[in-house]
């Protein structure tokens, strides 16, 4: 691969599949901000590698990525999270259930380095996987 910030960005996946988050100083510039998380991140590996621990030990998620393209300045990801309901996260009786849901990542890259993250997560899909809310009856849509 000829694209370091494209290799950068499939090495964020691979440590949070794998949970070896320290790499993450060598991926991500000094003030990398993650649009995505649900919860304030000091800028930086450190704030990025807090939501990632997250995202591995909490959520046990593991990514597939299906697709991955890059420009001057963006490396775009689409893949699939494969995780674990908590119901401190998820809701009552949630816990223990598996989900999966398809998820998008852009980054804006500075180089080598990634600089910015957006995420774009089929929460909803997860959910009524994880039985917390219905799935729409298919009589919903016969007027559509």
């Amino acid at each position: 691969m000829d694209n370091p910030a494209q290799a950068a960005a499939l090495a964020v996946f691979d440590a949070i599949n794998t949970g070896e988050l320290a790499g993450l100083d060598d991926l991500v510039t000094a003030d990398f901000v993650d649009h995505g998380s649900p919860f304030p991140l000091p800028p930086g590996p450190a704030g990025y590698r807090q939501i990632l621990s997250f995202v591995h030990r909490v959520l046990r998620i593991r990514y597939t990525v299906e697709d991955v393209f890059s420009t001057d300045d963006r490396v775009v990801l689409r893949a699939t999270a494969a995780g674990v309901g908590v119901e401190a996260v998820h809701g009552p009786g949630t816990a223990g259930k598996p989900y999966r849901m398809t998820t998008a990542h852009i980054y804006r890259t500075e180089g080598p380095r990634l600089a910015e993250h957006w995420g774009v997560r089929d929460e909803l899909g997860a959910r009524i996987q994880l039985g917390v809310i219905p799935a729409p009856a298919p009589a919903a849509f016969a007027d559509a």
